[in-house]
């Protein structure tokens, strides 16, 4: 729903033409001022509703919301809506980026309480991915159809978002890299090794059966670009096939290529940073977990682990 409030459709411009956010984020930014906006105005009239358009929201009306009420609305959130930690997480940036434009870019107030807002600490995340006994399974599953095989492939081999598949373009494909549109339009380039470079060659031979109506790399069955829902459906009917276990989904197939990146391609922190196509590093190194067998061989590692006692008197008495 558009807000029909004047600070916040210029902060909406700000975000498109200056920042370049996706429609998809400049959405989420909207919907939770519009919640913050009538939760503030019904808690102050409760006997009133607050208008959808939010067209009371004024910048006074906005300049007297205290950093209280913004933390009543988190509890709500949490306690009526059933918000987890880190949506609640989100929407407090949301507010502090909002309160801190309205002061730094727009000078429409004095002080911001962006600074007195605190973020929730939130659990450290940790990835879902498949291993890489999994990963072969599926390949194998879906080698029957070039097009699944080619697009389960991208997204293990090169960790793609669903986004960025489906938005390929034949003419986005090199000889030996693809080009991709990434979140906040920015663009970079992947580069393919010879299973990614295999089973585009594969699909490509295929891809005129479809009697292709667009210049969209992955199309269906009428000719059509995919959508992000028909890659969706595809993936999991790929999962139940290969025995997997549900709630496998193409990011988590981005996972498991950034896992496999780093846990057997030796790739470095900031070469994973770019291959995602992360703005910040923060965002990357959520991939740098070490599982137990990793632990175990670090600690065989040391050069003093072959060292034993001689003697054969050392005995463990912890008690």
């Amino acid at each position: 729903m558009v807000l029909n409030c004047k600070p916040v459709e210029d902060y909406v411009s700000y975000l498109k033409v200056i920042k370049g956010r996706s429609i998809h984020t400049i959405n989420e930014y909207q919907t939770d001022l519009r919640m913050l906006f009538m939760f503030v105005y019904e808690q102050r009239n409760p006997n009133s509703i607050a208008a959808s358009d939010c067209s009371f929201a004024d910048i006074e009306f906005i300049k007297s919301i205290t950093v209280d009420e913004i933390y009543s609305f988190i509890a709500y959130c949490q306690n009526n809506r059933n918000c987890s930690i880190q949506t609640c997480g989100r929407k407090l940036i949301t507010f502090r980026q909002f309160w801190r434009h309205l002061k730094n870019k727009a000078h429409l107030i004095n002080d911001s309480i962006s600074e007195e807002l605190e973020l929730p600490q939130l659990p450290k995340r940790i990835v879902k991915y498949l291993d890489l006994e999994d990963s072969m399974r599926l390949l194998i599953e879906t080698e029957d159809s070039p097009r699944n095989y080619c697009i389960i492939t991208l997204f293990l081999n090169c960790a793609l978002r669903v986004s960025e598949l489906v938005n390929l373009d034949m003419n986005d494909m090199d000889s030996d890299k693809i080009t991709v549109i990434g979140k906040g339009n920015k663009q970079r380039q992947i580069y393919l090794n010879h299973a990614a470079m295999g089973a585009i060659t594969d699909w490509l031979s295929d891809r005129e059966s479809y009697n292709p109506k667009d210049n969209a790399l992955f199309v269906s069955k009428n000719g059509t670009r995919l959508t992000t829902r028909s890659v969706q459906l595809l993936i999991r009917k790929a999962i139940k096939k290969a025995g997997l276990s549900d709630g496998i989904t193409p990011h988590k197939l981005r996972h498991t290529a950034a896992t496999l990146l780093y846990k057997h391609g030796h790739v470095d922190i900031r070469s994973l940073q770019e291959i995602l196509g992360h703005s910040t590093i923060s965002s990357t190194e959520i991939y740098t977990h070490v599982d137990s067998q990793q632990l175990q061989a670090a600690i065989n590692a040391n050069p003093l682990a072959g060292v034993s006692n001689r003697s054969h008197r050392y005995t463990s008495t912890y008690k």
